[in-house]
């Protein structure tokens, strides 16, 4: 008991030390380090001392103070009320450290008698049992998927529905304006980080990077000369190729611009994320390098080449692939970052034979109205993409009904509804 105070005691100065709190991994989410961790495993033993909460709530409200209205959007600090990003590593660190003390207070008696009320508030009148979520300490826990297969383990779903999600999925997100837009979209981000680290401190990396991109979108644009839409495109001639015109070009000169671009941007922190991306697309890159990309040729000889690209991606992309997830994420939502729930929550029984309720989180910093429509629009693509994957395995006799959280350090709670989904704001008070 006297070694459980002790360690309590250091992780009061700890919790708040910026160089202790987190260090940044291969995929850009940033970790508690060891004293976290160690304070988890003994939250999981029993309920913290009171006196631990009371000492840590100050500091939770101050950092709440500090960080009003401002979120973590992909990795990034995005102030909601002026839709623009902060460029402060520091606040970066005391954000961090925000989400992180606050899951921890969530596991406060008050707080969990909060959730209750409220949950059962909002879904009273209806015949279904009362629902206790978020009550277990790993479903307080974040999680980041960035393949299908985190998504399937979380639904629960069997062998034979996982070849069916694939199977459903794959023709939906490599056609072949998904491709193409994806990959646009992991470069113009990845141009755009690159743009502020060099106008705040240019490197080596960054200088050559900045081309290669530029080349790259380059031959991206040339290669996706429009198409005609009418009846009549099949019997469109084939286009005049000028002495000039470069030779026939394959998706095999962007795997080579993706492999330099990788690395020469390895060792640049500031860019694991995109990195990470580009690490992605190059798989399905590998897969069709020896497929023309050429736009000076017949109408009949681009179909059948855009088709080629996505008989071979779907013949390798499998659950397992962090490029099939990106189109997905490209597909449903117009991004192609990691999807990052801050309360993974889960899945509960509701009394109703034929439902089950998933319930998500998310740890905000004020409840004005922007940052709370803000957060319940990133629970609402969580839930939905869970939600699709869940439908798409056609689970018989089950539908999900999809609720979303929202902390607030104080008082106030409300219930809303977005797309006939309900969302819940709970406040973290002692």
């Amino acid at each position: 008991m006297r070694h459980k105070f002790e360690l309590l005691r250091h992780m009061q100065v700890s919790l708040c030390s910026p160089k202790n709190i987190a260090r940044p991994l291969q995929n850009g989410v940033l970790h508690l380090n060891a004293t976290f961790h160690n304070f988890s495993e003994l939250s999981q033993e029993g309920s913290l001392p009171l006196d631990w909460y009371n000492e840590m709530f100050p500091r939770l409200t101050k950092l709440t103070n500090l960080l009003r209205n401002v979120d973590l959007v992909d990795g990034r600090l995005m102030h909601v009320e002026h839709n623009s990003i902060i460029s402060d590593e520091r606040l970066l660190r005391r954000m961090h450290r925000f989400k992180a003390l606050a899951r921890a207070f969530l596991a406060h008696p008050s707080v969990q008698e909060e959730v209750l009320k409220n949950v059962n508030a909002a879904m009273a009148g209806r015949k279904c049992t009362p629902l206790v979520c978020f009550a277990n300490p790993i479903e307080r826990d974040p999680i980041t998927v960035n393949v299908l297969t985190k998504v399937c383990n979380f639904l629960n779903i069997s062998a034979q529905q996982r070849k069916t999600v694939r199977l459903m999925i794959c023709p939906q997100v490599t056609q072949h304006r998904i491709w193409t837009g994806a990959l646009e979209d992991v470069l113009k981000g990845l141009k755009a980080e690159m743009e502020l680290l060099h106008r705040n401190g240019p490197s080596k990396g960054t200088f050559i990077g900045r081309q290669i991109v530029s080349t790259c979108l380059k031959f991206l644009a040339e290669t996706a000369g429009q198409q005609d839409d009418d009846g009549s495109s099949w019997m469109r001639p084939k286009p005049f190729k000028a002495a000039h015109s470069p030779s026939t070009r394959k998706w095999e000169e962007v795997l080579e611009m993706f492999n330099d671009l990788i690395n020469c941007l390895r060792d640049e922190q500031r860019l694991v994320v995109h990195v990470s991306k580009l690490e992605a697309m190059k798989e399905g890159l590998t897969q069709i390098k020896d497929v023309l990309v050429d736009r000076d040729i017949g109408y009949k000889e681009v179909q059948h080449h855009e088709s080629l690209v996505q008989k071979k991606l779907l013949k390798t992309l499998g659950h397992s692939s962090q490029c099939l997830f990106t189109l997905l994420r490209y597909y449903l939502h117009g991004t192609v970052r990691d999807l990052e729930v801050e309360i993974s929550g889960g899945m509960y029984e509701i009394g109703d034979k034929d439902k089950l309720c998933l319930c998500m989180g998310k740890i905000i910093t004020s409840v004005e109205e922007k940052m709370i429509w803000h957060g319940i629009k990133q629970l609402d693509r969580a839930l939905g993409l869970f939600n699709f994957v869940w439908e798409t395995a056609g689970v018989k006799n089950k539908k999900l009904e999809l609720q979303g959280h929202l902390w607030c350090v104080g008082p106030e709670s409300k219930t809303l509804t977005y797309k006939g989904n309900l969302f819940i704001i709970h406040g973290i008070s002692l």
